[in-house]
Order: C-alpha cells, then sequence, then structure tokens
C-alpha cells in the first residue's frame, strides 16, 4: 500500500506561516503526497512552490465553521480557484443539513461544485461526522453526490470537544464506513464520490484502518510520521 498517495498534508493552524508553508510543500514533494492542504491566505504560494509537480493544491472554503452565507464561500472558493488551487474542501452548512432544508444545502453546495469543475478542479464536501446522526450523515452523502460534489469529508480537525457528548471529534472508522455505503455513481468529474478522513489520524495503524474501512484520502498532518510507521502529533 503506498500510504503516501491516500495522504493530503495538511497544516491549517491558526499560526502558520510562509516558512511553514514552504516546507509543507517541501516535504510534499520529498514524499509525493497526494496534496497539500492550506489555509486560503497561502494558495498562490503553493502553487507557485508545487507547479510542474503531481502534488495538489488543496485549500479550505467557509472553514471551519460553515456558517457563511453561500454567496461568501462562492467569492472565496473562485479567489482560490483563480490563485491555483486544484482542490477545495469546504465546510457543509450544518444547521441547514440538521434542519433538513435541501434547498439551503443545494445553494451552499452546487455553485461552487460547478465552480470547481469549470476549472477542471475538484470539490470535497466536509461533514463534520461528530456532530451527525448516522441517517444525517448518509442524507449529507446523499445530497452532496447529488449537487456535484467529488468528496465527503468527515472533519475539519477543528471541532471542539465541548460540542461532543462522546466519541472523537476527528474521523471515526463508524463514520467512514457508512460514507463509504453511500459511494454513488460518477461524479461530474467521472469518478465515484470519494471519502476523504480527516482529524486525529497521526499513526500508520490508524491509517490503514480508515483506507480499509472504505477512505479514498487522508487528511493529516502526520504525514510522514504514518510512511515512517511512527506516531504524530497533530489532528489536523
Amino acid at each position: 500500500m503506498n500510504l503516501a498517495k491516500y495522504i493530503d498534508h495538511t497544516n491549517l493552524v491558526l499560526n502558520a506561516n510562509e516558512s511553514d508553508i514552504r516546507l509543507l510543500c517541501a516535504e510534499a514533494l520529498e514524499h509525493n503526497f497526494t496534496a497539500v492542504c492550506i489555509s486560503p491566505l497561502w494558495v498562490k504560494l503553493a502553487a507557485d512552490l508545487l507547479q510542474n509537480s503531481d502534488v495538489k493544491v488543496c485549500t479550505v472554503i467557509g472553514f471551519p465553521t460553515g456558517a457563511h452565507a453561500p454567496s461568501v464561500k462562492l467569492a472565496e472558493a473562485e479567489l482560490a480557484l483563480a490563485n491555483g488551487a486544484q482542490e477545495l474542501d469546504m465546510v457543509i452548512n450544518i444547521a441547514a443539513l440538521q434542519e433538513d432544508d435541501e434547498n439551503a444545502l443545494q445553494q451552499d453546495i452546487e455553485p461552487l461544485a460547478d465552480a470547481a469543475h469549470a476549472k477542471e478542479a475538484i470539490l470535497k464536501v466536509i461533514l463534520e461526522t461528530a456532530l451527525l446522526s448516522d441517517k444525517e450523515i448518509l442524507k449529507a452523502c446523499d445530497l452532496c453526490w447529488k449537487f456535484g460534489a467529488d468528496f465527503v469529508k468527515t472533519s475539519t480537525g477543528m471541532l471542539s470537544t465541548s460540542l461532543v457528548k462522546e466519541g472523537t471529534t476527528g474521523a471515526s472508522i463508524h463514520a467512514v464506513k457508512l460514507m463509504h455505503s453511500r459511494r454513488r455513481g460518477a461524479t461530474p468529474t467521472g469518478d465515484p464520490m470519494g471519502v476523504k478522513a480527516s482529524g486525529g489520524i497521526r499513526d500508520r495503524a490508524t491509517a490503514i484502518a480508515m483506507i480499509e474501512a472504505g477512505a479514498t484520502r487522508l487528511g493529516t498532518s502526520s504525514g510522514i510520521a504514518i510512511i515512517a510507521d511512527k506516531e504524530g502529533s497533530s489532528d489536523y
């Protein structure tokens, strides 16, 4: 198993600076990770550093709460795409999902999917599964597919433990299995909808367990530790 090709090498800490992003990109090139995942501020720098390589530039949209107007998310996405982003990880409107407001979710997801595909980029939708029931996770996956998303993703890695009654704030095997069960037919890019596990993936055993549960991508800042079979120290 080539674990490196599953990994989005991630640095979303609030005080990440230019040196941190340069190091992240250098590490991604050295270890041949699939993508770097960074805050929108650093997209242009990462795109310049990774041009003519196989490493993709991924950024987050509406992060970390998802509680942004659709027009704000779209503007953020369009700027990121113009600056060179090839993958967008947007946080879903969690309240609309829990209120079963399909129209609001369409406005939330579909314009970003269209914008991404127009630039030959992909859209991943972060569900924040630790806040959701099984029924809500399954519903979210169905609607993400319906509205053009290419991936569903478990978590931001930023969720406060005070909001979760029990279990993990990040990725869980149970949630990944549920999400994998809803991998439907081809997305607009021609592939089945992917599943990205993110949050709390710090070691090789956990990474492999997530993949065996159905994850097709892993978001982690511990990628180097994972491929070296050591333990990392960060959730995102």
